[in-house]
């Protein structure tokens, strides 16, 4: 990963090991004014695992902190073969219509192995990718999911601070990612199919519990009618769910991104949702307890990179390992001596 940085001019600066300063007031100015390549440099460098760049970076996010907050994040899921892709494009097209700023940005595990989206986002969203008023960025490779989820947590501070008025977040790939982005957002939405027989086959009970809004996509020319009765089917489901006193029961719609049809139902419903919450004084309190989540998921993500760099657990940790592998350690003891070296 490149090094971001920048003049040599201010106090606030901290010189790199190729003895150029990353100069954090700079950086903050470029991002609040929309610079291209100020904004590039600054999500660069909260994405870096260096500990040095994660100390600039913190001190970057201070100073953009107060002009951020006013964007309405949201997240976006689907099964596979969904056309995630072709709606986020259809739909960025269609906010910047209406005089949005819009960003997306990619929550992708799989790039911590495969050093990157093996699709680049900007070719699967070809009309928005050339946009002056969108900003696509892919999946970060920091490593592990929670490397990943902290940069975008923090790329959206930056995009926010820039003047991006929505930030449309990606799930690529199943699994623990969509708990992640649904910890993020404002609206987490579950975008599927019309499916011939059992319309909640291959739909994960804990998507629908995770969702806000759900959508059948693709109900276009002969599906139409195949996608009205998978929302009926998914409405149901859902009722089963949320108990009848929720402020929120999360809508089924139905839509065609490539037609273009449902996206302002779609985004209207996103304000809906977002308004009730707010006159139940829920939004904001949603954000704070975000926040408060985000700051324990930091101190376990830490304690555990501590505990993986610790002198005393590195020289028993393969012979611990070995005897787990050969019976003659449990597991739960194992544990027990790698915690005790750790504290000793």
């Amino acid at each position: 990963m490149g090094s971001p940085n920048d003049n040599t001019s201010s106090p606030t600066g901290a010189a790199s090991p190729r003895g150029r300063t990353i100069d954090i007031d700079a950086v903050a100015d470029a991002v609040r004014a929309n610079e291209r390549s100020g904004l590039a440099r600054a999500i660069t460098l909260v994405e870096s695992t260096r500990s040095d760049h994660r100390d600039l970076a913190q001190q970057l996010l201070l100073r953009v902190l107060p002009d951020a907050g006013g964007s309405h994040r949201v997240g976006i899921t689907g099964v596979p073969g969904v056309g995630k892709s072709t709606f986020i494009d259809a739909l960025g097209m269609r906010l910047i219509e209406k005089g949005h700023r819009v960003a997306v940005l990619a929550v992708d595990p799989s790039s911590t192995r495969t050093g990157g989206s093996i699709l680049g986002d900007k070719t699967r969203m070809s009309r928005l990718a050339v946009q002056e008023n969108a900003y696509i960025r892919p999946s970060p490779t920091s490593g592990t999911l929670g490397g990943v989820a902290r940069a975008t947590r923090e790329t959206i501070v930056l995009l926010e601070a820039a003047g991006f008025d929505v930030i449309l977040v990606e799930t690529v790939g199943v699994g623990q990612s969509e708990v992640t982005v649904a910890n993020m957002v404002d609206c987490f939405t579950f975008l599927t199919l019309a499916r011939t027989g059992d319309q909640l086959q291959g739909i994960k009970k804990g998507v629908l519990e995770l969702a806000d809004l759900v959508a059948v996509n693709k109900a276009d020319g002969k599906h139409a009618t195949d996608a009205k009765n998978a929302a009926r089917e998914l409405a149901g489901a859902l009722r089963l769910i949320y108990p009848h006193d929720a402020i929120w029961k999360p809508p089924v719609l139905t839509m065609s991104a490539i037609e273009g049809t449902g996206l302002d139902e779609y985004w209207d419903t996103v304000l809906r949702h977002q308004q009730v919450l707010s006159d139940a004084g829920e939004f904001a309190e949603k954000r704070r307890k975000q926040q408060v989540d985000w700051t324990w998921t930091m101190v376990n993500d830490q304690l555990l990179r501590r505990l993986a760099q610790n002198p005393s657990v590195k020289a028993i940790r393969g012979d611990v390992e070995a005897r787990v592998r050969d019976g003659s350690l449990t597991a739960a003891l194992a544990a027990q001596e790698l915690l005790d070296a750790f504290d000793s």
